[in-house]
């Protein structure tokens, strides 16, 4: 009898007995690394499990020893330099509970079957010490998830595994059942291969489901966003021709129906494209009919800008009349003004021809005080301590002083000296007769003054106080 010693497989994996030779371990060399891998704090919802499969993953592995780690990159995905496989405690929430990491080796050629196939190798120093369940995980440079393997543990085997000792006819039979049960996980591994292929299939087209999907999510928003565009340059495009068509009222009735016409169709096509996110298939006809009304705005909007053409054209026409009117008003008042000058100057010319005969007169009058003094003092009388020294207005030139025994020797003199102002007929520079505008002036001087002067020509105000000033300025308007 020969005596043969199997270990006995505590696992519900189907293998049964192994030799000593069937559980080498392998324990290739692993570098030691102390950079750290790139981490994010992406959420479950937005990682992708399906561009990385693991396979041949063991329900639990005994420690102290290597862990080797086998997977495979689908056809939608292409690894980097800075990608990495951890081991996370299940339960993670973010790639930055890792407990141990390795760094992966890129392919030289990602086109090659066995590019797709992969391997990395955890050292026994680094991994997990409790039984707790873990998972390996897939992360790429970006901190995002990639794939991720079924739980497992760190467990050694139980105490049940017991050393059997057994004949030879025993060992033949345990040998066909092994065979039988050999051929059976083989046909258990095709099953398997065929179902990880359908779902690898299953997964690219998820994955390209998905990608339609944010296509079309992205289709969405950008319509949405040039239907805001849209909307605003039309609410933009009311405003403007409110402005420049307010006598049009009938008009502005119209465009602000359609501008709820607009609106209304507005909302409802933003309901649309919500619905086109859900998986609405009339995009296309939704288009056309957007392209139609975008078009007869357009024509809308070109009707307008010839009607606001014409108005403009009404508007030069009526300008250029009024500046016509104004033209000729201002000629008009270029020629009043230059009366007014004129009749200005020759009051400025009166009124220095009276001055002169002003000052004229005060010196008469002062000749006839010093020759009435002289008189009095040969007389014997003091001019100043008479009681009346000229008569008034009221008593005329026959009246008499009654503190003269004789009258008034001067009386006559001063009769025939006060009307002399009424008595000049001719201006001593022009030779024109102004004796009725003297009488006139001053008339106008006894009125009483405005408390305010207007210009005749701008219809500025100037102060009554200021009257120099004011016709300074009306006599600028002459020059």
């Amino acid at each position: 009898m020969l005596e043969l010693m199997f270990l006995k497989c505590s696992c519900s994996c189907g293998k049964g007995l192994f030799s000593p030779k069937e559980l080498r371990l392998r324990t290739p060399t692993m570098e030691e690394t102390v950079e750290d891998p790139p981490t994010s704090a992406v959420l479950l919802d937005h990682c992708h499990f399906s561009q990385v499969i693991f396979n041949s993953v063991e329900k639990f592995y005994v420690p102290g020893g290597d862990v080797t780690c086998y997977y495979t990159l689908t056809q939608q995905f292409i690894p980097r330099r800075k990608d990495w496989i951890g081991i996370f405690r299940v339960g993670w929430k973010t790639t930055r509970e890792y407990y141990t990491f390795m760094w992966v080796s890129l392919p030289v050629d990602l086109n090659s079957h066995s590019a797709k196939q992969q391997e990395v190798q955890f050292k026994a120093y680094y991994l997990p010490k409790d039984d707790e369940y873990y998972q390996f995980c897939y992360v790429d440079q970006d901190g995002v998830v990639r794939g991720a393997s079924i739980p497992f543990q760190f467990r050694p085997e139980n105490e049940e595994d017991i050393l059997v000792v057994t004949t030879q006819g025993e060992v033949e039979e345990i040998e066909q059942r092994n065979k039988e049960l050999c051929k059976e996980n083989q046909e258990l591994k095709d099953t398997c291969v065929s179902l990880q292929k359908q779902n690898s299939d299953t997964q690219a087209e998820l994955h390209k489901t998905q990608e339609e999907l944010e296509i079309l999510k992205s289709t969405a928003q950008k319509l949405e966003q040039e239907a805001k565009a849209q909307k605003d340059g039309w609410e933009t495009e009311l405003l403007q021709l409110k402005e420049q068509n307010q006598k049009m009222s009938s008009e502005n009735e119209k465009m602000g129906v359609r501008v709820e016409q607009l609106q209304a169709q507005l909302s409802t096509r933003e309901k649309e494209m919500e619905k086109l996110v859900q998986g609405d298939q009339d995009k296309t006809e939704q288009l056309e009919r957007l392209n139609k009304e975008n078009s007869q705005l357009l024509l809308t909007l070109t009707q307008q800008k010839e009607r606001q053409k014409k108005l403009e054209q009404t508007v030069e026409e009526k300008l250029k009349q009024e500046e016509t009117t104004t033209l000729k008003k201002q000629q008009a008042l270029k020629d009043e003004n230059a009366g007014l000058s004129k009749k200005l100057s020759e009051n400025k010319i009166i009124y220095d021809a009276l001055q002169k005969e002003k000052e004229r007169l005060e010196r008469e009058n002062d000749l006839l005080k010093r020759e009435n003094s002289r008189l009095l003092s040969y007389m014997g009388l003091d001019f100043d301590s008479l009681p009346y020294q000229a008569p008034t207005s009221d008593q005329g030139g026959a009246g008499q002083n009654p503190a003269l025994v004789y009258g008034n020797p001067y009386s006559g003199i001063q009769e025939s000296s006060a009307p002399s102002l009424l008595a000049v007929k001719k201006c001593p520079t022009c030779k024109s007769d102004f004796a009725g505008d003297i009488l006139d002036f001053t008339s106008e001087q006894q009125r009483p003054q405005p408390l305010c002067l207007s210009c005749p020509i701008c219809d500025k105000t100037f102060p009554a106080k200021e009257k120099q000033i004011f016709e300074d300025h009306v006599f600028c308007h002459s020059l």
